[in-house]
């Protein structure tokens, strides 16, 4: 995808981000994340939006803290998030193409502001996915490419971190394959004691396969909704579930 693309998906997505916690109000529990309401879910995303604005403007080559979101609620904390959101995508569309500032997983990318427009639009995307839970009734769907695009930043970028609490005692395979999104979706996740180690490949035989769609997997591996179809060891796909919450 082009950086373009995910500042639009950004943009929409943060508009009906938006909409859904204004629709479900700010005291509404959020079911994909027990220990939030929708004011936590407001504070954190629009939190994250300005400290990314912030990195992007400045060209800060280490990570400045991210500051508490407002001590706001109601209609002044979703007006507070809008126009977090809309400085942070306003950012991104001035910044230079060559922009040089820090970034912090190593998943494939063309520049940092790449980079910056594609996390955050992933970011919004999945707490999107958020507030319309919260608020109730159906919710939006994710693109298959751009959810291909979402699992392949988890697993070749946040789980190729040292951080990653997905380990295995013994080497293990794990095998991610959508089949909407062309036939290099298929992803090989390598589990040890080390990081996991991801290529987008379907080389070697797997301890397990998860199946779905692009949408399935993307939301299924970000814990916000149950694995798709899953072949052979599904305590490996548990140990997913409880060992890879980011």
């Amino acid at each position: 995808m082009e950086t373009s693309e995910f500042l639009h998906a950004l943009d929409r997505e943060g508009r009906l981000l938006a909409a859904a916690a204004e629709m479900a109000g700010t005291d509404a529990k959020v079911p994909t994340c027990p220990q939030w309401q929708v004011r936590d879910l407001l504070r954190h995303t629009g939190a994250v939006h300005r400290w990314a604005a912030a990195i992007v403007a400045a060209g800060h080559t280490a990570p400045p803290p991210i500051a508490d979101g407002p001590d706001l609620d109601g209609a002044e904390l979703v007006a507070w998030y809008r126009d977090s959101h809309r400085r942070l995508v306003e950012t991104l569309a001035g910044a230079p193409a060559d922009l040089d500032c820090w970034t912090f997983h190593p998943a494939p990318c063309p520049s940092p502001l790449t980079f910056w427009t594609r996390r955050q639009a992933h970011e919004t995307a999945v707490h999107r996915h958020d507030a319309e839970a919260a608020r109730g009734g159906p919710v939006s769907p994710v693109a298959a490419g751009f959810a291909a695009d979402g699992v392949d930043e988890l697993l070749r970028g946040f789980h190729a971190r040292a951080r990653s609490r997905v380990r295995t005692e013994r080497p293990r395979v794990l095998r991610v394959r959508a089949v909407d999104a062309g036939t290099d979706a298929v992803w090989t996740v390598r589990l040890s004691d080390d990081p996991p180690v991801t290529s987008r490949d379907a080389e070697g035989e797997a301890d397990v396969e998860l199946t779905g769609t692009a949408e399935q997997l993307y939301l299924a591996l970000w814990n916000r909704a149950p694995m798709p179809d899953v072949t052979g060891d599904r305590a490996l796909a548990a140990l997913w579930r409880e060992t890879s919450g980011i």
